[in-house]
């Protein structure tokens, strides 16, 4: 295609006319220039006017052009665009890629890199053939990050023959298979050839692949073009060499100082870890007083200004870079570019694209040694230069003689260093930031509302991993058969989250309306009772999830009746398994563990309250005794009432939980220092009734503060030692009915509950007269086929059955299945 000069000539000409490379394709000129690699494999580069690399560029044009990108990704995906995961390219598309997916909106964004991270373990990893270095790592935080099934979203600056592509592709869908790939770029340049493999390609993995760029065409190169390249490279440098030596000037001309930026604590540099949605909002809200900071940095009267990024790091600069451009005065013209490990020839020509470049060695201890030379090109003529680099690269190599800031300071007149910390995932060796995950011996933090349970952040803590990007559901039969013929135990995976009917729905919102005082009654009870036993300084731990929404409750009943914002956290314990170590070492770090007290909603039988007993006896200073909200099995001392009745938290499962699941142990999923994993259930929004049951509750506070004051004078004044007649009564049941095993038998209105969501029911047993509080559980084995049978003498409402001879998979004591009889 022929170019057409208007103010300057094209950037590409001076290549095109001397190796015969043409480019073919609608508004290509208008993206890219041409310039020379020093690179046996290749001759050409294509430079990017747009990308903000090697070309300082408008940020407002750079963020623009891949903002643009990720909402026709967006348009293209529709309901699944909400699903998706961005991956970008190390180098020269880190910021690109993240640029995407902030037009994309919700996706969490990773890009590829070549900087190993001590202690961060690669999730995957691939080559690309043409690059000067080939060795792209993914180092994500979060493991789980691209382990889920909804779609990836590849972004790069140019596609060439697509072989990276099919390279990432192929080692990242051997992991976790996808069904849909979406491949985003400014330029397209495939041959007809390079299409017809990649579709191929995606056949063969039986998966889909759409392809997005903004500009598509062709480059036709000559057949010897590798070696006129690097024959016209040795000239230019020869010629260079012999040029008549100018006189030298001196070292650093140009003044250096430093501006500190208030970085928000915690929120990634960039992509190389993953970067969320929740990071996103963070630094959008710090960033205006970054750039007032940087404008106060500027020298008087400084007119062209250039932010320079570094490497991989591009986002964060280019975000710096359109915060200094909305806060300099109007005069100000601010541009940004990045420095490359790129080895390019500079030709000062009008129709070459890399005028001029300075050369440096590497100043982050880079793998490829220390000595490597690195580049920035075209940064000559402005009257100040921003640096930014990471902390990781705020070495002495970058001020020392000859090093980076150095050779700045020899073509402007002032050079601004501004260090944005280095994001350290926790577990890493240099671990600095404040990471959800961990993988050697660094405990994560909590994990809060929104980002994880519809639970507001300051109503309870997390101590879990997130899974929720791991499909663990199964039906609940074939749940149990695998459970049976594997010998897995319960807890590493979960059952289909029961989605209540109509019918249901009502009859919960009518349970909650008829019990709500009665609920409120004990949650002031017991609370009561803690903070008269155990002090204004309790530390609530509740077992997940029946024992949050309790723990929230008690939590606002503290603060309702005495002004205290009592610290509350959700810890995981498996039958079988014990609670969650690693939570208690955290707790143990955090708090006295004298000042915690465990919660949970119910006792049934006494299980848990042994199964904890045993767990923390490992630990120093934990007392084992549960608060809970009713206590019909008398298996504990700290309890609201021993009334076994309807707590309408019971009736559902994630939608009255804060939309999380029951919690996970599985040994593929949570490492040696991993929490116990949970999901959030997002897709569940539009019907939790999480904060309506707590509200419901908490508006009945003030109705019951005398009756809360009656019972606990009354609490306090009488034996409340577990007398464990639940677990007799169990015992007898089993022997009764011939089940053999107490692990089968569910008592109490709450375990039969759990019975009829979550597996594989042989019969219930009612109390005689038991009335309404059992109306859900009569509609839900009505829904179930399971026969509802009254007797007289139980010491409950009601008691849940599940027999070996009638289940694919009922599990026993130590939570693995019991054989068929």
């Amino acid at each position: 295609m022929a170019f057409t000069a208007t103010n300057a000539p094209w950037s590409g000409q001076w290549v095109a006319d001397r190796l015969g490379v043409a480019l073919h394709g609608d508004g290509l000129s208008a993206l890219l220039g041409l310039a020379l690699r020093r690179n046996p494999k290749r001759a050409h580069l294509l430079v990017s006017h747009v990308l903000g690399k090697h070309v300082p560029q408008d940020p407002e044009t750079v963020y623009g052009h891949g903002y643009a990108l990720g909402r026709r990704v967006r348009e293209l995906l529709g309901p699944d665009a909400d699903a998706a995961v961005v991956l970008g390219y190390a180098e020269t598309a880190t910021g690109l890629g993240h640029t995407v997916a902030d037009g994309l909106g919700s996706a969490p964004y990773l890009h590829s890199t070549r900087r190993p991270v001590p202690g961060v373990a690669p999730a995957g990893g691939f080559e690309e053939e043409h690059s000067h270095a080939t060795g792209h790592l993914l180092l994500p935080e979060d493991p789980l990050l691209l382990a889920g099934h909804g779609p990836l979203v590849l972004v790069d600056d140019e596609f060439s023959t697509g072989r990276t592509i099919r390279n990432t592709i192929r080692d990242l869908h051997a992991r976790a298979p996808r069904a849909r790939y979406v491949v985003v770029a400014l330029t397209d340049m495939r041959s007809a050839a390079d299409r017809d493999e990649l579709t191929a390609f995606a056949a063969s993995l039986s998966t889909r692949i759409d392809v997005l760029a903004l500009a598509t065409g062709t480059v036709t190169l000559p057949p010897d073009v590798l070696a006129r390249g690097q024959a016209l490279v040795a000239a230019q440098e020869a010629l260079a060499a012999g040029a008549p030596a100018e006189p030298a000037a001196p070292a650093a001309a140009g003044q250096v100082r430093r501006v500190a930026l208030d970085w928000p604590a915690g929120v990634p540099d960039g992509g190389r870890h993953g970067f969320l949605p929740r990071h996103r909002e963070r630094l959008e809200a710090a960033l205006p007083a970054m750039g007032r900071a940087l404008a106060a940095a500027l020298p008087a009267g400084a007119r062209r200004v250039l932010v320079l990024g570094n490497e991989e790091l591009m986002y964060a600069p280019l975000r710096l870079a359109q915060a200094l451009q909305d806060t300099a005065p109007g005069a100000v013209e601010v541009r940004y570019s990045t420095t490359t490990r790129s080895p390019v020839l500079a030709v000062d020509d009008p129709g070459y694209a890399i005028r001029s470049r300075i050369v440096f060695p590497a100043h982050d201890e880079p793998a490829d040694g220390g000595s490597a030379e690195r580049y920035a090109y075209n940064v000559a003529g402005f009257d100040a230069v921003v640096c930014v680099v990471d902390s990781a690269g705020d070495t002495p190599a970058l001020e020392e003689a000859g090093g980076l800031v150095s050779r700045l300071a020899g073509v402007t007149d002032t050079v601004i260093v501004a260090v944005v910390p280095s994001y350290r995932p926790m577990g890493s060796t240099q671990s600095m930031g404040m990471g959800r995950q961990h993988t050697s011996g660094t405990l994560a933090e909590p994990l809060r509302g929104p980002e994880f349970s519809s639970y507001r952040p300051d109503e309870v803590g997390w101590l879990l991993k997130d899974l929720s990007a791991v499909e663990l559901e199964a039906p609940t039969e074939e749940r149990e058969e695998a459970i049976q013929s594997g010998g897995a135990h319960y807890a590493e995976s979960l059952p289909v989250e029961y989605q209540p009917t109509p019918e249901y729905q009502e009859l919960f919102r009518s349970a909650l309306a008829g019990s709500a005082h009665r609920i409120a009654r004990a949650v002031g009870a017991v609370t009561e009772l803690v903070l008269a036993e155990r002090g204004p300084d309790a530390v609530l731990v509740s077992l997940a999830r029946a024992g949050t929404p309790v723990g929230v409750l008690m939590r606002r009943w503290a603060r309702h009746a005495h002004g205290l914002d009592l610290p509350h956290y959700a810890v995981s314990i498996v039958r079988g398994r014990g609670i969650d170590a690693n939570a208690l070492r955290w707790l143990t770090a955090h708090h006295d563990p004298a000042d915690v007290v465990f919660v949970d909603g119910w006792t049934g039988k006494g299980a848990i309250t042994r199964e904890l007993a045993d767990a923390v006896a490992e630990f120093d200073g934990f007392n084992p005794e549960i608060a809970v909200l009713a206590d019909p099995g008398g298996c504990v001392s700290t309890y609201g009432t021993r009334d076994d009745f309807l707590i309408p938290s019971a009736c559902l499962n994630s939608t009255v939980s804060g939309l999380i699941s029951r919690t996970v142990l599985n040994a593929g999923l949570i490492g040696p220092d991993d929490f116990h994993g949970g999901k959030f259930y997002r897709e569940l929004l539009d019907a939790d009734v999480s904060g309506y049951f707590l509200d419901t509750v908490s508006a009945a506070f003030d109705a019951v503060a005398g009756g809360v004051a009656e019972d606990v004078k009354s609490l306090r004044s009488q034996d409340r030692s577990p007398t464990w007649a639940g677990w007799r009564a169990v015992e007898r049941i089993s022997e009764e009915y011939g089940i053999g095993d107490v692990n089968l038998v569910k008592p109490g209105v709450g375990e039969t509950t759990r019975v009829l969501l979550r597996r594989v029911p042989w019969k219930i047993l009612a109390q005689r007269g038991a009335g309404s509080d059992l109306d859900h559980v009569r509609l839900l084995a009505a829904q179930r086929g399971v026969p509802v049978e009254e007797v007289d003498g139980l010491p409950y409402s009601c008691v849940g059955l599940i027999h070996p001879r009638y289940t694919r998979g009922a599990t026993g004591t130590d939570g693995k299945a019991v054989g068929s009889k």
